[in-house]
């Protein structure tokens, strides 16, 4: 009888140890069973964002939760966490997400740190004007005009120091500072990657404001990053965005989210970041 009793406390002791292993490997935080953890911007209209009510849009949303649900899981089972652009490599490497759709660019930097599937959009840097303003057509006609990016841009330093050195480059706080500014005439164009502007353009305060310029300044291939190594799940993710394409899906989800902006957005691109 005491043996049985004994038998029962080690059983007992060695089931608690192996659900404080699962715990502690990150797998519960980034799937979690019956939930999975995705990252993605809170902050992008037409990409990711979050929106009062506390739901979540966008292309990148619409995205994730079809890989989600191409994964087993329903719109329901997906915990969303913000991913801002600095800690995204964290974000993965650490296990608080299972995978990251988020404007992330795919870069040989990055590539070090942690894979990536896809890509499933090509981007550009763009320049978003005014409506009725027709003297921007080249990215040389900015050497005489107010040019405004986000404090700490690539893409603003990308044409102060490479294309139009001379555009009085002015860097603010927040894309939706620089959209004011845009609107009111204090500056004459804003530049970052056109999907995202075209998200800005698309929401419904400012359809008819604003159009891309269509100046393709830079190629930007988004990837869904994920742990490295993982080769199962890159596999699978991969294979969900073929069949996102194939299936029409792609085409809606950029219909739905940046229509309104008049977005000419590349073709869905060729997947090339094999697991």
């Amino acid at each position: 009888m005491k043996l049985h009793k004994a038998s029962a406390a080690v059983a007992a002791v060695l089931t608690l140890s192996l659900a404080a292993t699962a715990c502690g490997s990150g797998e519960d935080s980034g799937s979690g069973g019956d939930k999975i953890t995705i990252g993605i911007k809170f902050d992008q209209p037409g990409l990711g964002l979050k929106t009062p009510d506390g739901k979540y849009t966008g292309f990148d949303v619409d995205v994730a939760t079809y890989v989600a649900k191409e994964l087993g899981y329903e719109a329901s089972d997906i915990v969303w966490k913000q991913a801002p652009s600095a800690e995204r490599e964290n974000l993965i490497k650490n296990g608080d997400v299972k995978f990251v759709v988020a404007t992330y660019s795919i870069t040989d930097k990055r590539k070090q740190e942690v894979d990536f599937a896809g890509p499933y959009l090509l981007a550009h840097q763009d320049l978003l004007v005014r409506a009725d303003d027709s003297s921007i057509t080249k990215v040389e006609d900015l050497n005489s005009k107010k040019l405004c990016s986000v404090t700490g841009s690539t893409s603003a330093q990308n044409v102060k120091n490479k294309l139009a050195p001379k555009a009085d480059l002015q860097q603010l706080g927040g894309y939706s500072e620089c959209l004011t500014g845009l609107e009111n005439g204090a500056v004459d164009a804003l530049t970052t990657d056109d999907s995202i502007l075209a998200g800005f353009a698309a929401q419904q305060q400012h359809q008819g404001k604003f159009k891309l310029a269509g100046l393709n300044m830079s190629d930007e291939h988004y990837g869904i990053g994920l742990k490295k190594g993982d080769k199962d799940l890159h596999s699978k993710i991969n294979k969900a965005l073929e069949k996102m394409k194939s299936d029409g899906s792609w085409d809606k989800f950029v219909k739905a989210n940046f229509g309104p902006a008049n977005y000419k957005n590349e073709p869905a691109p060729e997947i090339t970041e094999a697991s």
